[in-house]
């Protein structure tokens, strides 16, 4: 039998970009969730806002007394993103998607496989945070700025755009800032736990019950300057502020501003802590 010199040799393949590997992970996390039918019926249902909205348009646009009724201006952009309707299907949609991301790993210990392969912890936490801010983005970016088209298409005029010329990047600023908000707080509660419903229920009280401390100190004090307590009320300040509208709360709009940087900045160092490729027991 012949023995072949098995001595170093230069390596022959293609080498894949450095920073790139989060991609494989996003790409496999979207397909997971659209392979589902129950998170697709999710998805059509969140369009009812979006459809509410090009209706107002379309009769706004061709009915005089419809337009006095119910304008369309720079407000209906803000209440569209900032509505009931559209955080209760944000919510929906951050529990569905983002409960499991990091938590399925620490439940199956494939932490630590992904961890062993050429991907930092960085381009995991980001492969795991793009899934969702690609799912958010799906119901709040698109679909508003999909409504300043419909605005053109139906008045047949860019007089609306050149006007209020500043609501394109008023709301890609307040929709990345909500994703971020609402991503970065479920992955880090996600990194706490091995189970996905333990997370879904975490994520749930953060929210309401920074809402009912602000509800409780609105009902003592009758003022709305603790609004900065509630993650919600702190958000739709902010909404007031990128829109150019009259503030919702008395709370000044840097300390509202400064609670959502906060709650994305403690999300980071938990990240930072609990994703390791070895369990650190404290």
């Amino acid at each position: 039998m012949p023995i072949h010199d098995q001595g170093y040799r230069r390596y022959a393949g293609t080498r894949a970009r450095t920073g790139t590997n989060w991609v494989v992970i996003t790409r496999a996390g979207i397909r997971t969730m659209l392979a589902r039918r129950a998170f697709l019926g999710l998805l059509l249902a969140s369009l009812a806002p979006f459809l509410f909205r090009v209706l107002q348009i379309y009769a706004s646009a061709n009915s005089p007394q419809l337009a006095a009724l119910a304008p369309v201006t720079a407000e209906t952009f803000r209440d569209y993103l900032d509505g009931f309707a559209q955080h209760l299907f944000i919510f929906f949609i951050t529990v569905y998607v983002g409960a499991g991301l990091i938590a399925n790993d620490r439940r199956a210990n494939a932490l630590q496989i992904y961890l062993s392969k050429p991907i930092t912890r960085g381009e995991y936490i980001f492969g795991k945070l793009a899934i969702l801010m690609a799912f958010l983005a799906l119901v709040t970016w698109i679909p508003a700025i999909t409504l300043l088209l419909v605005q053109v298409a139906f008045t047949g005029s860019f007089a609306f755009m050149v006007n209020n010329a500043y609501l394109f990047p008023a709301i890609t600023v307040y929709a990345f800032l909500e994703i971020l908000m609402a991503a970065s707080t479920m992955l880090a509660l996600s990194s706490l736990s091995n189970s996905s419903r333990y997370v879904a229920v975490l994520y749930a009280v953060l929210l309401f019950f920074t809402q009912a401390i602000y509800g409780v100190m609105y009902a003592v004090t009758r003022s709305s300057s603790f609004s900065w307590m509630s993650l919600s009320a702190s958000l739709s300040q902010m909404s007031s502020v990128i829109f150019r509208q009259p503030l919702r709360y008395e709370t000044p709009w840097p300390v509202s501003l400064l609670v959502i940087v906060a709650a994305i900045a403690v999300s980071a160092l938990v990240l930072e802590r609990r994703v390791r490729g070895v369990e650190v027991v404290a």
